[in-house]
């Protein structure tokens, strides 16, 4: 079985050593770039399946990078920073991060992210049908595709992930914490802001019908209403 390959982007050497040894030690292959040009050329060549990316860097900053990325790919991309301020989480998030997290870290905390991370992307849950329909709304769980009035709606893994949730849940109130837990797949403590973040993208990118199926529970969560 072919190891999953992680790209590490940082300027620091003693954390590239930290974060290289750990993924090695959990099964992953592992690359490492410096700065932000060299990630872009490395993303290119190397095809990681996911990209551990901090935000200080020279030659383009981690948005900079993610947000060329994002122009092509969808590949997952946990984001890593000095700071933690929750501009900073929003803007990576609003960039299409998966993750978010704040040096100093804990090196299994990481690779349990990692994991996580890449559990969602490669579709490994249970899917107890092929098809969801809800209004002009449909989803289709194979080829990951969505569409409204037969428009095909592009949407990041994220916001695929929190709409076949709703369509599983249709007319349930889910809380912010239960998205977190089955679309992050972890315990993301204090951070509910992020399942806002991606609910608003989702609405606009649905239009209408998301601006008026997709109900904000005032202090709970959200539902999905049906018909």
């Amino acid at each position: 079985m072919m190891r999953q390959k992680i790209l590490i982007v940082d300027d620091e050497v003693s954390i590239q050593e930290l974060i290289k040894f750990n993924l090695e030690q959990a099964g992953f292959e592992t690359e490492v770039a410096s700065d932000g040009i060299a990630a872009i050329e490395m993303f290119e060549s190397y095809r990681p399946d996911l990209i551990v990316l901090d935000l200080m860097l020279p030659g383009k900053d981690g948005y900079d990078v993610c947000k060329e990325i994002r122009r092509t790919s969808n590949v997952p991309i946990i984001m890593l920073t000095a700071k933690e301020t929750e501009l900073e989480r929003v803007l990576g998030l609003e960039l299409g991060a998966d993750d978010y997290i704040t040096k100093p870290f804990s090196p299994l905390e990481l690779v349990a992210r990692i994991k996580a991370v890449l559990r969602r992307a490669s579709g490994q849950e249970n899917q107890d049908e092929d098809e969801y329909r809800v209004g002009s709304i449909v989803l289709e769980v194979d080829t990951r595709e969505v569409r409204v009035d037969d428009r095909e709606v592009e949407l990041t893994r994220k916001e695929f992930d929190l709409l076949h949730i709703f369509m599983q849940n249709v007319g349930k109130v889910l809380t912010r914490e239960v998205l977190l837990q089955k679309v992050w797949g972890y315990e993301y403590e204090g951070e509910t802001r992020t399942v806002d973040v991606h609910i608003r993208h989702l609405r606009r990118k649905l239009g209408p019908e998301g601006e008026t199926r997709i109900e904000t529970i005032h202090g709970v969560g959200y539902k999905l209403r049906g018909n």
